[in-house]
């Protein structure tokens, strides 16, 4: 059946066209834009995942810009630190040339005071975009990474420690007392010229050939009784005369009434003593050490001249945490900073001591190798005062003190002062160095983030890549076939549209 009012093979032919212009638009659209989601229309799901990842995708380029910013900023920091450990090693060099007896010393320490200027004038300028990293404690921290979970989107961050290369000496604090966490050995309340001591005591008498032995500082000295009922005074003489006689440095014997005392005025080393008794008719034991009953008859040693101060084992060092020592009118104090241990605690005190100390006081910092407890030595070896008050205590809350601490006051002039800086130089050289290590790790970490970060933006890019760009081979291919679709549907509809007048053909 035929009709002039509804042609159905050019409703066919029109619907096809219709959807093939419309396949057009959209191929056409893809090549223009270059996506085949360009829009929520296209495919909401799919467009909105791609805009969240274009988001996150911004975030890490603004991450990877403050970890660049950091980089250089650590870079500025390393190079600063390095810098300062080679004036260090200089001034070190100055130092153990004032060592010498005929060095014009004077000269050494305006070559010292430069070296010092010049430190000081570094860690001045090494800061970058504003942020000094060899100034102060306080942390700093760098954006890391864009992490988004279903708890939401947080930031994580690389948390660099300040390596403070100041000066200063920090403020003390008034907070909880740490008194308990320093101990002074042997109970002592001055710092004497007095040496340590032991006793030696002898009893009964000697038979003829009978022997007994002493060993001084891996010394031995052997005595053989002549003849029988030989006297203990002979024996203890004896032995008096030979100790002496050893010429051991800072080590004397004497004897009163059959007892014979070594004593020893080393300042910073002890001094072991052995007794061996030969005969059984003789009597030998040592009866007395440092003032107290020894733990054996037969072996001690006798202690340091100095008087020590020793560090606890088991507390922790906090940032601000204050120690003082006070050697006669003199109060010494040294504030910790964040990360230090009690090393670093004693080593502050010693050289917080050394750069205004008394004629005659010297120090030394050392590890007991049977409780690992670090102590401080204080010796005074009388030249100005017999004997100084010694007393110590802490406070927690204060203000720390410089990594280089003690640098201002360091003074070759004079013998002590000389012997007092070659310590102390290297603590800060070691200071310095380790500063240098940790910035070159920290610069290490951020700059393998900053790849990472790169990386991942990459893909992630890619990814969004995948999910919304048009593959233009497939686009091309298909604007070819659906143009010559649209050209054929053209002419489908113009057949159809033909058809009507074929019925004038059964009018005429």
């Amino acid at each position: 059946m035929t009709s002039i009012l509804t042609n159905t093979s050019s409703l066919v032919a029109l619907q096809t066209l219709k959807n093939i212009n419309s396949s057009l638009n959209t191929v056409q659209s893809e090549i223009s834009t270059g996506k085949t989601i360009a829009t929520a229309r296209d495919n909401a799901a799919v467009w909105a995942i791609s805009k969240v990842m274009e988001s996150d995708v911004k975030g890490f380029k603004g991450i990877s810009d403050s970890l660049s910013l950091g980089s250089s900023t650590l870079t500025v920091a390393r190079e600063a630190t390095e810098t300062i450990t080679d004036l260090l090693t200089q001034m070190k060099g100055k130092i153990v040339a004032a060592q010498g007896e005929n060095i014009d010393r004077g000269k050494l320490q305006t070559d010292v005071q430069v070296l010092r200027d010049q430190i000081a004038g570094i860690v001045s300028a090494a800061q970058f975009s504003g942020l000094n990293m060899v100034s102060g404690t306080e942390d700093v921290n760098f954006l890391a990474s864009l992490d988004r979970s279903g708890a939401g989107v947080s930031v994580s961050e690389i948390t660099i420690a300040r390596q403070d290369m100041t000066t200063g000496a920090g403020v003390f604090g008034t907070g909880t007392s740490l008194d308990p966490n320093l101990t002074v050995l042997n109970a002592a309340t001055a710092v004497s010229e007095t040496g340590k001591s032991a006793a030696l005591t002898f009893t009964g008498v000697w038979d003829e050939n009978e022997t007994a032995s002493i060993t001084i500082a891996g010394t031995e000295l052997t005595y053989m009784a002549a003849a029988d009922a030989t006297a203990n005074t002979a024996v203890a003489d004896y032995f008096s005369g030979a100790i002496n006689a050893l010429g051991l440095e800072g080590v004397t014997a004497s004897v009163a009434a059959g007892v014979l005392t070594v004593t020893s005025t080393r300042a910073f080393e002890g001094l072991a003593v052995q007794v061996v008794e030969g005969a059984a008719a003789g009597g030998l034991t040592i009866t007395n050490v440092n003032g107290a009953a020894p733990a054996s008859p037969t072996s001690a040693t006798i202690s340091q001249r100095a008087e020590q101060i020793a560090f606890s084992t088991v507390a922790a060092v906090n940032d601000g945490d204050s120690y003082r020592v006070t050697v006669g009118t003199n109060s010494y104090s040294y504030v910790a900073g964040k990360g230090e241990t009690m090393k670093d605690v004693a080593n502050g005190l010693k050289i917080a001591i050394d750069s205004t100390a008394p004629e005659g006081i010297t120090t030394k910092v050392s590890q007991d190798a049977t409780t690992g407890a670090w102590t401080l030595s204080i010796d005074n070896d009388g030249t100005s005062a017999a004997s100084f008050a010694l007393s110590r205590s802490g406070n927690a809350g204060g203000t720390a003190s410089g990594g280089l601490f003690g640098l201002d006051s360091i003074d070759v002039t004079t013998d002590q002062g000389a012997r007092a800086a070659l310590d102390n130089i290297e603590t800060m050289i070691n200071t310095a160095i380790d500063s240098a290590a940790e910035f070159g790790s920290a610069q290490n970490r951020i700059d393998t983030q900053r790849g990472f970060v790169s990386a991942l933006s990459d893909a992630m890019t890619a990814g969004i890549g995948t999910l919304v760009d048009a593959d233009m081979e497939e686009a091309s291919a298909r604007l070819q076939a659906l143009q010559v679709q649209q050209q054929l549907g053209i002419q489908a509809l113009s057949i159809a549209n033909q058809q009507p007048q074929n019925l004038l053909a059964l009018f005429r």
